[in-house]
């Protein structure tokens, strides 16, 4: 389901509960947050907590390859000295993150 479809319906579905508005502001209250909390957790959202560490884990595993990669680049060139640094095979590197192309999620 689009994104915009699950909005639509998550404003549906508010708007049905604050019609009954001779209920109890407690239970609207209480009535909304369920509809909220379910509709955020069919997005698949994360917390910023949970972002924070993964992209620490990120960056510690991004240096590990740098450095990975420095290292398998200095035994090349005491394995082959006539290489002159130049890779062997084309380069494997992987993408940075802010590199990367931008997706489109809106079908999520």
């Amino acid at each position: 389901m689009a994104a915009q479809d699950r909005i639509s319906q998550l404003a549906q579905q508010i708007g049905d509960r604050l019609q009954n508005a001779s209920q109890a502001p407690e239970d609207i209250h209480k009535g909304v947050q369920q509809v909220v909390r379910g509709a955020f957790d069919r997005l698949e959202l994360v917390s910023r907590e949970d972002f924070d560490i993964l992209m620490d884990v990120l960056q510690r595993t991004r240096a590990r390859v740098e450095a990975l990669e420095s290292q398998v680049a200095a035994l090349e060139a005491a394995v082959d000295p006539k290489a002159d640094g130049a890779p062997a095979k084309a380069d494997t590197t992987f993408p940075r993150a802010d590199d990367a192309p931008a997706t489109d999620n809106s079908d999520r």
